[in-house]
């Protein structure tokens, strides 16, 4: 059973379930935060830092392995996406951020075969275009969100990555990132176009 009271660890991205994310652990408050998760096998929360603070819903995070710890105490680390949660209470006695948290229960039944298929479709053709290979394909045989696992590869908007971590039906997440991509991947083509020709003809952009 998870513990209602958790570490936050605010950050300028959004984590997903299922989603790897590594990170480098160099403030001494937050070296402090994750030893005390390892030695104790607890999970952090990762949650969208803005400027006029953190947001209500972010994802928790498991350590998968340290990578790295250097003599100073710094720290490289792989996590993985577990669980959503609402934050209800913040507590400051630590040297870290920490809340009483609700966990969100999901309705994962997945979406139809058609919109599932025309998701990863437009998240290879957007993959591609962004980092120049094709995307490791979800594993179909995942407990987690495919629209999660996909957004989480994508360069997409932070505060419509918020927007998707917090719907908590998986047939409208997908919707929302299919009609989401479906406007994206006309943009993409034609940056790739205009890359294209201003590498390929000596005078660069016209």
């Amino acid at each position: 059973m998870k513990p209602d009271r958790i570490a936050l660890f605010p950050l300028e991205v959004i984590l997903f379930p299922g989603v790897l994310l590594p990170l480098h652990i160099f403030e001494p408050r937050y070296k402090l935060m994750i030893g005390r998760c390892l030695e104790n096998h607890l999970e952090f929360g990762v949650i969208l830092a803005k400027s006029e603070g953190i947001v209500p819903v972010g994802c928790t995070a498991e350590i998968v392995k340290l990578v790295k710890r250097y003599s100073d105490g710094r720290m490289d680390i792989l996590t993985s996406g577990q669980t959503p949660y609402r934050v209800l209470e913040l507590f400051d006695d630590q040297p870290y951020l920490e809340a009483n948290v609700e966990f969100l229960d999901d309705d994962t039944r997945p979406g139809t075969a058609s919109t599932e298929q025309k998701l990863l479709k437009l998240y290879e053709q957007c993959h591609t275009l962004i980092y120049g290979r094709p995307p490791q394909l979800p594993d179909p045989a995942s407990t987690f969100s495919l629209a999660f696992q996909i957004a989480g590869e994508l360069p997409l908007d932070l505060d419509y990555k918020q927007e998707l971590l917090e719907m908590r039906v998986e047939t409208e997440r997908q919707a929302s990132l299919l009609a989401r991509m479906e406007e994206w991947f006309p943009q993409l083509v034609r940056l790739d176009q205009v890359r294209q020709r201003a590498g390929g003809n000596g005078h660069g952009l016209k």
